[in-house]
């Protein structure tokens, strides 16, 4: 399980094993080439559980930023250590941070399912410890039916502690049939190994008119393109394995068969912190100074969502979010 408390900054910054990463070889996951070229790279800066070097490529045909060559699936639980922020996103580990997070995520969670009927159903795939789907319980329609799913045994363990119905395993394996109003991938499609096969299976679990909500990191915020060559927090090396934005996002949603809704950005401060953080550790900044910049900053995180608030005016949101529909028409 999770610790309870966040290791300080110094602790992240030690060189956890120095046995390389077991990579395999990928293609886009829209286009299936690999027609791409090089974009940035870079260590695991927040984690240290490899002493590798990760490079990021864009695919020429339709956009698609990918990691590349990337960790197997073997390596799952030694890239999300024990101490992994969304094992454990709780007030006691993230204190105001995560009051203030529940108050915003849970109106936004409430939006995404204004169209899920009475005694509808919700899907979270990578709910991680269940934070939305608790948001859901606590301020949605006590009728609905919710249920999560993660592959991570921890993540699960920690979902399931706060009474949520949650799956252990990957979507493509869920044994349902097309019955869920509502499947949200927040922060998720960029994790999977294969964003179009996760979307097919969530396709098929959605009843004709059903939605998906995608919230994913944009390659063409403005702080993807000032740190595109390394220090960008949106590559989470080696954890972001597809990142996206309009572009690819659409082109991925016509491979799948989902109608898009919207496409809209959105405001965020994580990326930002994590760049300058990124940065600043690259050049040998103090443990003190790092600690400005981490999911416990305050003032790093409200200056930083004031910043994007005015890069979302010009269309350069750190985030984009994607409404995607299953046709409702017979067969689709």
């Amino acid at each position: 399980m999770p610790e309870t408390e966040l290791p300080p900054r110094c602790d992240l910054r030690v060189q956890r094993s120095s046995e390389p990463i077991t990579t395999v070889e990928v293609t886009c996951c829209i286009c299936g080439t690999t027609d791409a070229e090089p974009r940035g790279s870079g260590p695991d800066y927040e984690y240290r559980t490899s002493p590798d070097v990760f490079n990021a490529v864009t695919c020429r045909r339709d956009g698609l930023v990918y990691l590349s060559p990337r960790p197997a699936l073997s390596e799952l639980p030694r890239i999300y250590p024990h101490d992994y922020h969304a094992f454990d996103f709780s007030s006691s580990r993230f204190s105001i941070i995560y009051r203030v997070r529940s108050r915003l995520e849970g109106y936004r969670a409430l939006r995404w399912a204004r169209h899920v009927p009475p005694e509808g159903r919700i899907l979270d795939v990578g709910c991680g410890d269940g934070f939305h789907l608790d948001l859901l319980r606590t301020y949605g329609d006590r009728s609905w039916k919710l249920e999560g799913v993660d592959p991570d045994p921890r993540a699960v363990g920690a979902a399931r502690a706060k009474g949520l119905e949650v799956h252990e395993g990957f979507v493509q394996d869920i044994d349902a049939t097309s019955s869920f109003d509502l499947a949200i991938l927040n922060h998720t499609i960029e994790h999977v190994d294969d964003p179009a096969a996760v979307l097919s299976r969530v396709r098929e679990l959605l009843r004709p008119g059903g939605r998906v909500v995608i919230t994913t990191d944009n390659t063409d915020s403005f702080d993807a393109r000032l740190f595109r060559r390394s220090y960008w927090g949106g590559y989470h090396f080696p954890r972001h394995w597809s990142l996206f934005n309009a572009r690819s996002m659409l082109a991925l949603s016509e491979k799948v068969g989902l109608e898009v809704v919207e496409l809209k950005g959105v405001v965020s401060p994580v990326n930002w912190t994590y760049s300058i953080r990124n940065l600043l550790d690259a050049h040998g900044a103090s443990d003190r100074t790092l600690a400005w910049f981490s999911l416990s900053s305050t003032i790093a995180l409200a200056c930083f969502t004031v910043f994007d608030s005015l890069n979302k005016l010009v269309g350069r949101a750190a985030l984009i979010r994607a409404v995607l529909r299953r046709p409702a028409i017979s067969g689709g």
